[in-house]
């Protein structure tokens, strides 16, 4: 008949033999979870060489983006200058087409003046121009011509008027009126063939005009008088600035 003690040294014993079995177990765990670490994991060389390379081309990418930017900087530059190159070109353009034109006009005005086919006509006002200098101020200048005798000299006075509305009124300005003096003298001239007389008038508050008379007095001969719409005479001008 066994003793007591005999199943506890068993049962003991049993418990050691399990306990290093899971000892072993557990050490055979870790040394293939350590194997297959070192299998699957780079070398530290390898993770050395990857981080440079990846370094490298970063560099190549920062450098060919930094040369795409100069490039586009460059041909962003190079257009707005042929942009305002080609600007100034068409100003130029335009500016000689208006110098050409004026010439032309020029040289007919001077054929019908003085041409072997020129009509022949005596002392006139060919043309008037009014150009505004402020609200109240404006610039005239007149074009006087005569070829009837030729190389003769034609001098005298040049007056104007200017008639209008003020107040719903028709008013008409007289020539001390416009050069705002009570014994405004008129404008000499002395040509041959033709002479521009320039001058300033001065109209009043509210004075809307409509009609400007230009009247010659020459030394000789009866006074010359023409009238101008006052939009054949503003037709071409430019709106008044102010002085800076």
């Amino acid at each position: 008949m066994d003793s007591p003690a005999a199943p506890v040294a068993t049962e003991r014993k049993d418990r050691r033999w399990q306990l290093a079995g899971a000892v072993v177990v557990a050490l055979a765990l870790v040394f293939g979870a350590w194997g297959l670490w070192r299998v699957l994991s780079p070398a530290p060389g390898d993770l050395r060489g990857r981080f440079g390379d990846s370094q490298r081309q970063a560099r190549s990418l920062q450098a060919q983006v930094d040369q795409l930017q100069q490039r586009v900087t460059t041909l962003t530059r190079s257009d707005q200058i042929s942009r305002e190159a080609n600007r100034d070109l068409q100003g130029t353009l335009a500016e000689r087409d208006e110098e050409i034109a004026g010439l032309r006009a020029d040289v007919a005005f001077y054929e019908r003046l003085v041409g072997s086919t020129a009509q022949r006509r005596g002392l006139t006002v060919h043309a008037l121009r009014m150009q505004p200098q402020s609200d109240m101020a404006w610039h005239f200048t007149s074009t006087l011509t005569q070829n009837l005798n030729r190389g003769a000299v034609s001098a005298g006075q040049l007056t104007m008027t200017i008639e209008g509305t003020r107040n719903g009124r028709l008013e008409k300005l007289a020539w001390t009126d416009l050069r705002q003096q009570p014994t405004a003298p008129g404008l000499g001239y002395s040509f041959k063939y033709f002479q521009q007389i320039e001058g300033d008038v001065f109209l009043p508050q509210g004075f809307a005009p409509v009609r400007v008379t230009v009247r010659l007095v020459p030394q000789s001969g009866p006074p010359v008088e023409q009238s101008f719409t006052w939009a054949d005479a503003t037709r071409d001008a430019a709106p008044a600035t102010a002085a800076q």
